[in-house]
């Protein structure tokens, strides 16, 4: 019988990891895309370094921060936290990779916002945190459901950061992406075919429904469908 592990754990890996980028890269969207041009640059290029550089790079760089020796590593060790070979040392890598797609992705939707429906809300005295959540999210939600669903494909297919981080043990941190590699290094044509196909389609399921939502966005705007507040 075939065990799905692999496919449970890069699922979990991946849900728990979009959740976190959703929140995290909304937060650094929103204040970037009301900073400075130059100071909008300089913090572009810091977070959006993970999304150029080699996976494995990314894992070495988690590795020098939450190793077992490191100062960061020893200090969550107090607290029962080891992200080295555990699965939710997977999460922390999936983060990494996958927040530049969220960041860029809500950025664009938030610097495309029509500010006069935010100052129009102010107006009538809507809290910010109402503004926000209801006029402003509202109006970005194709832009920013994109993000997640590309954040959540990047985090379900990582290797290179997760391999490094957490490496391969089967019924413990094996995943789909580390099984193909690990089947494939063993002769199991069969078994890392089967990981293989299943990753395909889940990919072109996420890739679907990001068409879906560019088109719909599309003809939002051609037929001037606007949303109600």
């Amino acid at each position: 019988m075939m065990d799905l592990f692999p496919l449970y754990n890069s699922l979990r890996i991946a849900a728990v990891s979009s959740v976190i980028v959703f929140f995290a890269g909304i937060a650094a969207a929103y204040y970037a895309a009301r900073l400075p041009r130059t100071v909008k640059a300089v913090l572009d290029v810091l977070l959006m370094l993970p999304l150029v550089l080699p996976p494995t790079v990314c894992g070495y760089f988690l590795l020098r921060v939450f190793g077992t020796r490191r100062p960061v590593g020893q200090l969550l060790a107090q607290f029962g936290v080891r992200l080295v070979m555990n699965w939710y040392g997977g999460v922390a890598a999936a983060v990494v990779v996958a927040f530049p797609l969220m960041y860029r992705t809500a950025r664009g939707a938030f610097e495309s916002f029509d500010e006069n429906l935010a100052w129009a809300g102010q107006t009538l005295g809507l809290p910010n945190a109402w503004i926000f959540w209801h006029i402003r999210m509202r109006a970005c939600r194709q832009g920013i459901l994109a993000g997640t669903v590309l954040a959540f494909a990047r985090a379900l297919g990582e290797y290179g950061a997760t391999s490094m981080l957490i490496g391969y043990t089967p019924g413990r941190t094996a995943t789909v992406s580390t099984t193909v590699y690990q089947l494939w290094r063993t002769n199991d044509e069969a078994g890392a075919f089967f990981w293989v196909t299943v990753n395909v389609a889940i990919s072109a399921a996420v890739l679907l429904a990001v068409n879906l939502l560019e088109e719909r966005e599309r003809n939002r705007k051609r037929y001037g469908a606007g949303s109600r507040y």
